[in-house]
């Protein structure tokens, strides 16, 4: 039997690489991961709004480093950096408050998206944003899915959703898909998201598949 499985796991070590860095110091693996999860659900709860495309997370003996990758860096930045300051100061409080360990050396490093269209992750906030202002699901679905096409780096979209679909008594699940998509091929950049759109009569859950092309260990080079 065939099993579904994430597109990004799928492809570690192969073309993908972990999105927490670092080794575990016998005895504090556990702290780490609790921290590093912590960090995560907060981030998500505070940018929400701000198209974040992902959040990544290098440690060292006493460093930590958070990569925020998002389409609107001035929003996160602020002026003369003093969003990112704040930023942290929140994230220290955050970890503090679960009784985490803090290093001394903590940074948080802002990356720019150029594409946003090409990013699952910020298709799928775009779609839940559409459906939390009433519009119509097969609308949201097709717009965005003309928004990543118009790119050239493109080559394939998916999107599903599911749930209470325009506000039915019955739960169902609705996909569009244009262009190539193939899960199976190892090489293929797939890039993956899973979102939820928060309405009155429940969430609505959005998954978003985009195929970027093929990449080889030439390429790479």
């Amino acid at each position: 039997m065939s099993h579904s499985v994430h597109p990004y796991s799928h492809r570690l070590g192969i073309i993908r690489d972990w999105k927490s860095r670092w080794f575990g110091v016998p005895g504090k693996y556990q702290q780490f991961l609790r921290s590093d999860v912590t960090i995560r659900e907060f981030l998500q709860k505070r940018l929400h709004g701000h198209y974040v495309g992902g959040i990544d997370i290098e440690r060292g003996n006493s460093s930590l480093k958070i990569i925020i990758k998002t389409s609107r860096p001035g929003m996160i930045i602020g002026r003369s950096g003093e969003g990112t300051g704040k930023l942290k100061d929140e994230i220290v409080k955050a970890l503090k408050r679960v009784k985490l360990t803090v290093p001394k050396d903590t940074k948080i490093e802002v990356e720019e998206i150029r594409f946003p269209e090409t990013s699952a992750s910020i298709v799928g906030q775009m779609c839940a944003e559409g459906l939390e202002k009433r519009l119509p699901f097969m609308r949201v679905m097709k717009q965005a899915i003309e928004k990543t096409m118009a790119n050239r780096e493109a080559k394939g979209i998916k999107i599903t959703m599911s749930g209470r679909l325009g506000g039915a008594e019955m739960g169902r699940i609705e996909s569009v898909k244009n262009g190539r998509l193939p899960l199976q091929t190892l090489r293929a950049d797939i890039d993956f998201a899973r979102e939820k759109a928060h309405l009155p009569y429940g969430d609505i859950g959005i998954k978003v598949w985009i195929y970027k092309g093929e990449i080889f260990e030439k390429a790479k080079k």
